[in-house]
């Protein structure tokens, strides 16, 4: 082969190895290739949870869940003012995701066997413990325990939290369920139920917002894993955002924004969770 020939081989072969790459970042079906190639994302977030996720008044969006998704998506090489923000309700999260309508939901998202049957999950990048939020005077409820026939629990219509306490602790509750957490609360401080279900963290957040009128009763019977939710299908793309939450970690991003967000509340930060691959 004579060297000119040469020369156009291996620049026929380096354009080809191009053209892949190109392809191969592009592909808009992948986490990462939708990053590259509009370079936005579509992210979903709960609006009504103190401490974790809010949308304030200004359209702003603030909390340790928005402060991770922020990591993940800078990571990916998408700046904070390229995400769209959408919300995610408790009942919606995996029909936001496997409709295609969101990227990923960074969302107090609870990992369980049955979610991971229709969407994928990076974590945990947080570990919570179920709890219950009464009024502050309250004294008939020291833990789930306590909950009888007479008494109405809350929780949000989707959540795996209610249905954790009439399986394992009071099957004779009654049970009102709200689409949001901020409706369960309002309902609490109208003594239109006399208590509210779901993980400690979150809780802490709204007797922080009402400490004469609420109290988290502060007796943790579960363990939530949150999880990021992501498409099936993709591991290249999750390989990428499990890098990003240990390095958000191991950088002290991950405690510095808890610190922040949840810190007043009096909730003790817990150590990092070990990321699963």
């Amino acid at each position: 082969m004579t060297p000119a020939a040469v020369l156009r081989l291996v620049a026929g072969t380096s354009t080809a190895l191009l053209l892949l790459a190109s392809c191969g970042s592009s592909d808009q079906t992948t986490l990462i290739g939708k990053a590259n190639a509009t370079d936005r994302l579509t992210i979903a977030v709960s609006y009504d949870q103190p401490g974790m996720s809010v949308r304030r008044l200004d359209g702003t969006y603030k909390g340790f869940d928005v402060d991770v998704a922020k990591y993940i998506a800078n990571e990916l090489g998408v700046s904070e003012d390229n995400i769209t923000w959408r919300e995610a309700q408790t009942g919606s999260r995996e029909t936001l995701l496997t409709s295609g309508e969101v990227d990923l939901v960074v969302s107090t998202y609870s990992i369980t066997e049955k979610r991971k049957e229709l969407v994928d999950f990076v974590g945990p990048y947080f570990v919570a413990g179920q709890d219950l939020l009464v009024r502050f005077n309250e004294n008939r409820i020291e833990g789930p325990k306590s909950l009888s026939k007479d008494l109405r629990l809350c929780s949000t219509a989707g959540s795996t939290s209610a249905a954790y306490v009439k399986d394992q602790f009071a099957k004779d509750v009654k049970l009102v369920e709200y689409a949001k957490f901020s409706d369960c609360v309002t309902a609490l401080l109208a003594s239109n139920v006399d208590a509210v279900t779901t993980d400690d963290v979150l809780l802490a957040g709204y007797a922080a917002q009402n400490p004469e009128l609420l109290r988290v009763v502060g007796a943790p019977f579960s363990k939530e894993e949150y999880g990021i939710g992501m498409h099936r299908n993709d591991p290249t793309s999750k390989a990428k955002v499990v890098g990003a939450v240990r390095k958000m970690i191991s950088s002290g991003a991950w405690r510095k924004s808890l610190e922040d967000n949840i810190g007043s509340s009096g909730y003790k930060i817990p150590d990092p969770p070990q990321i699963k691959d």
